[in-house]
């Protein structure tokens, strides 16, 4: 549909001093799913876990979707 888009948000966990998962970083791509996932797999090992989330919507009419789990790894504690 003309005026639509899609954003991907890759998010990072590290584990704080109890063991707990907190958001290291977010970094919104220019990208599509499947190069989001990608990234995220590359950034894993470095990472308690990881996240990509798509958010769909059209500004036109002042839309923003709910955002949408794509791929999930790790230790993404709270974030549903």
């Amino acid at each position: 549909m003309p005026g639509t888009f899609s954003s991907i948000s890759v998010f990072a966990f590290d584990l704080d001093d109890r063991g707990q998962a907190v958001q290291a970083w977010e970094t919104v791509v220019d990208a599509s799913d499947t190069e989001g996932i990608e990234e995220a797999k590359q950034m894993a090992s470095s990472h308690a876990g990881v996240l990509v989330v798509r958010r769909d919507g059209n500004p036109v009419v002042g839309e923003e979707g709910d955002p949408v789990v794509v791929y999930r790894s790790g230790k993404t504690d709270g974030f549903d």
